[in-house]
């Protein structure tokens, strides 16, 4: 399970992830409230409908890609979340089969 082990009394700031009203700690990653939100991934493939959920945190993988505030490919591993900010999982349309 996902869960905070410092700061006891962070700072909270709410944003909305797929309409639902989610409360945060200032200077989270839109990933990590995602995940303590219960969230199970943040993405799916353009390709296979797959999906995916932030695995680095760091930046690296690029499989945390959200859409944030109606801007596609975000990052949520890198961005912090904020105050009425709107998340939304990305959906990669499926390829069309010939």
């Amino acid at each position: 399970m996902f869960k905070r082990i410092d700061d006891p009394k962070p700072e909270t700031v709410f944003l909305e992830i797929e309409g639902k009203r989610v409360s945060a700690a200032a200077g989270d990653s839109v990933a990590a409230a995602m995940l303590l939100a219960g969230f199970g991934h943040t993405r799916t493939t353009p390709v296979s409908g797959e999906t995916r959920a932030p695995f680095c945190m760091m930046g690296i993988c690029f499989e945390c890609l959200v859409e944030i505030d109606g801007a596609p490919n975000q990052q949520a591993c890198q961005t912090l979340v904020r105050e009425g900010m709107k998340v939304r999982l990305q959906r990669g349309p499926r390829a069309v089969q010939s």
